[in-house]
């Protein structure tokens, strides 16, 4: 089915009609209580959903406990069935998750859908990474093997800016690996998440996969109940503190993909118009809003102008409304929380003295969460803008002479996601890159890594790493067997 084509009264269909419940054990079922989902794109009620009592998330616990030995007991290969025929059943419903998606979300189809396809692809290629034992050693001392055993029930908390992207991989991560796992996707963006609920019905055994929808209450729960070991987190910098301090209670293992202020520096051996459409998609993707989107782009004072220019142009080029309208490039901002904080820090910019801003700057006037894509020049560190993360379509361009200094600029700050070099001599970009303090550098790229590599941040946006052989073992508990040399030896 082309979502494009379909993207008319069917798409449009309101969702008070439909069905989505905490998935608990194995059962759906609602609530007492419920909270509102807000269609960014209208601001208006979009679905009533049932949130999580505290009882409710006690039976939850208590499932995953009772999953975890069987579940745990069965080999990689069942585990790796299981979660095959999960994804199948995702992708069979495709078009249905696109379209909650995007309704809840805010994206437009085609990005709605793109994410749905790339978590789909993430389980798929976690399930193929083998797993351990690794022999440290064996000779005539011994044998010494370095075993990986699951921890028990993980926890895991999904953010609003891509609810399934980071949903599959913390889903995958934990069952693939032998843990039973308590799922709370972000009371934005709950119902596409619940919905997974629902296909996991007819796959997974009773208990192996729940999940709760709340707000900040579960959250807590969660990092706090002694029966859950360890917590993975996708979030703010402030919110994974919180997190971090709670699960130290009965020392919980953690990992904690938390927010990015990723710096992109241009040298002056490239043509502004060859890279700005890159450097654009690389900053606005999602409307701004993903961690490891340039958040600061240092270029050049030989090509400054030009490359200010180009982006400019696109700023103005591009789309911007209802993830439902046809030919739409962005959506609105997710939430009224953090389209007024974006309101806040553009108009903190348009007070700093000298600074340009050449392409939007200002609300769109329309219903919803709507800001015009900004481009901003001739502004500097010490600013909202720059030292922060704002986490919306608003790029600042600085101004550079001395890579060096434009080097110590990029790391001069307490984030550490990601950060790229952009140049036409590929061996210098690598030595750049080498030197930026974060997790990933990329070389004239930036946003995406693979499901096979690790991915987090250092400093303050991070704690561990997601994905890959690494992120796997993140939620195993690894044993060192020693074993004397046999008789035979």
């Amino acid at each position: 089915m082309d979502t494009d084509r379909t993207s008319g009264s069917a798409q449009r269909k309101p969702l008070q009609d439909e069905r989505f419940g905490h998935f608990i054990d194995g059962r759906l079922e609602g609530g007492e209580t419920t909270f509102d989902v807000i269609n960014p794109s209208t601001g208006d009620v979009l679905f009533h959903c049932p949130d999580a009592s505290h009882e409710q998330f006690e039976r939850a616990v208590a499932a995953a406990r009772r999953a975890f030995p069987a579940w745990s007991k069965t080999t990689f290969e069942e585990r790796r069935d299981r979660l095959a025929r999960f994804a199948a059943a995702m992708e069979s419903r495709l078009e249905e998750l696109v379209r909650i998606l995007t309704l809840e979300q805010g994206k437009p189809l085609a990005a709605a859908r793109a994410e749905i396809v790339r978590g789909i692809g993430i389980i798929r290629h976690l399930i193929t990474i083998p797993i351990g034992p690794d022999v440290l050693r064996d000779d005539a001392s011994g044998r010494v093997e370095l075993r990986y055993k699951p921890l028990g029930v993980v926890g895991g908390i999904a953010p609003w800016n891509v609810p399934i992207v980071l949903a599959a991989p913390k889903i995958a991560s934990a069952l693939y690996t032998g843990n039973t796992m308590i799922l709370k996707p972000s009371p934005y963006t709950p119902l596409t998440t619940l919905r997974l609920g629902e296909i996991a019905q007819e796959i997974l055994p009773p208990g192996v996969l729940n999940i709760l929808a709340g707000g900040n209450d579960l959250g807590q729960w969660m990092t706090e109940h002694p029966g859950i070991d360890k917590i993975n987190f996708t979030g703010s910098v402030a919110t994974g503190k919180r997190v971090m301090a709670s699960a130290s209670a009965n020392m919980k293992r953690v990992t904690l993909e938390l927010g990015g202020n990723d710096a992109a520096i241009v040298l002056n051996d490239v043509q502004p118009k060859a890279i700005a459409e890159r450097i654009f998609q690389a900053a606005f993707a999602n409307s701004g809003q993903v961690c490891q989107a340039i958040k600061r782009l240092y270029v050049h004072a030989d090509i400054y102008e030009e490359m200010v220019a180009e982006l400019t142009a696109i700023a103005k080029r591009v789309k911007v409304g209802d993830g439902l309208e046809d030919g739409v490039d962005y959506g609105p901002l997710q939430n009224k929380a953090q389209y007024e904080r974006v309101i806040g820090i553009l108009e903190d910019t348009a007070r700093q003295p000298g600074v340009r801003i050449p392409a939007g700057g200002h609300a769109i006037d329309r219903p919803g969460y709507f800001i015009e894509p900004t481009i901003v020049a001739d502004i500097a560190e010490g600013t909202r803008l720059v030292d922060e993360e704002p986490f919306g379509p608003v790029l600042p361009v600085l101004r550079y002479t001395d890579l060096d200094d434009a080097i110590a600029r990029a790391n001069d700050t307490r984030f550490g996601l990601g950060g790229s070099v952009w140049t036409n001599d590929i061996a210098k970009g690598a030595e750049i890159a080498a030197r930026l303090e974060t997790g990933v550098a990329w070389v004239n790229h930036h946003l995406g890594v693979s499901a096979e590599y690790p991915f987090g941040g250092v400093k303050e946006s991070g704690v561990g790493r997601a994905n890959g052989e690494m992120g796997l073992k993140r939620n195993m508990e690894p044993q060192l067997i020693v074993l004397p040399p046999s008789a035979s030896a």
